[in-house]
């Protein structure tokens, strides 16, 4: 199966009530890992890239990588840009070959983010690519992004129908909760979703796709090996995964996870050089993170994406 588009991807989610992963890649190993269990569980799948990751990996690498991803599965691949924040880059990247671009232009204006946004769609659509538009910022840090909380602000129901019809765009990422980042929240905050946003959205925009960005639950199995070893990472609270079901049984359709992949290769090479000191073959310390990275990827896609089986 070649290389695909999210659209065929997303109105079977909307229909069927469940979410596609889109994990963020920047390795073989986390490639393998993915990929390995979407095919075990016949799971639809995006593979993202940031600008961060395409800058340390190269671009010519991460499309052979990916490409060779869908010849060995043969499962339905997007390949997706994560937080592209200028047309440049995104232009960049649909002339290098992905299928999908987002423009994050919610660090701007309204009528600015709908200016890039609007410019970035007629490019894509042109090549059969689709765009990703973002309304409301995350709070987090997470590569080249940093909002603090302050700067961070939920989506505002009233702007989405107005912005999606002036740009263009195929889907929406949105704002409800979520932050970037494995430390989310602080001590004794509780994290919660706005689903009466979501639930607004969704009326507004009936049949849309929606995006969660900033998903990750922060595995705290894999944070406690990391300090077992030597890490430092204090305690960390995520997105509680009851939530994330309940989003990708609605409006949402695409699932962001990254810090949680990141947590998983970390914690499979900590302990693994831990208690072997001496080795220095990086197939024998690597395969373990990409063991975790496997076995997290096969949770996600059965209990909290809902997408095993819909390939």
């Amino acid at each position: 199966m070649p290389i695909v588009t999210t659209k065929e991807m997303f109105k079977k989610a909307y229909e069927g009530n469940y979410a596609i992963g889109a994990f963020n890649v920047n390795n073989l190993e986390i490639i393998q890992g993915i990929t390995e269990a979407a095919a075990e569980l016949h799971a639809p799948l995006i593979l993202q890239v940031s600008a961060g990751a395409r800058k340390y990996a190269k671009h010519i690498y991460m499309m052979k990588l990916m490409e060779a991803a869908e010849i060995d599965t043969g499962l339905p691949i997007c390949i997706h840009l994560d937080h592209g924040e200028d047309f440049e880059i995104c232009k960049s990247c649909i002339d290098g070959g992905f299928t999908s671009v987002m423009i994050d232009g919610s660090k701007h204006n309204f009528e600015d983010n709908i200016k890039l946004t609007a410019q970035v769609v007629k490019y894509a659509h042109d090549r059969g690519v689709m765009v990703e538009g973002e309304l409301g910022q995350l709070a987090g840090i997470e590569d080249d992004i940093n909002v603090s909380d302050e700067d961070a602000s939920f989506t505002r129901p009233g702007e989405v129908e107005e912005f999606v019809t002036r740009t263009g765009v195929d889907s929406l990422a949105i704002a409800i909760g979520t932050s970037h980042g494995a430390y989310k929240f602080k001590p004794g905050q509780k994290p919660a979703l706005r689903f009466d946003i979501l639930e607004e959205v969704s009326k507004r925009l009936p049949g849309f796709p929606i995006v969660l960005h900033g998903a990750s639950s922060v595995v705290q199995e894999f944070v406690a090996v990391i300090n077992a070893y030597g890490g430092q990472m204090p305690d960390a609270i995520g997105i509680p995964e009851e939530m994330l079901r309940k989003a990708a049984s609605m409006a949402v359709c695409k699932i962001n996870i990254d810090s949680d992949l990141r947590l998983g290769m970390t914690a499979g090479i900590r302990k693994h050089m831990g208690e072997n000191p001496s080795h220095f073959d990086p197939r024998q310390y690597l395969a373990p993170g990409r063991e975790n990275i496997k076995s997290l990827v096969k949770h996600k896609i059965t209990d909290v994406l809902g997408c095993d089986g819909k390939a």
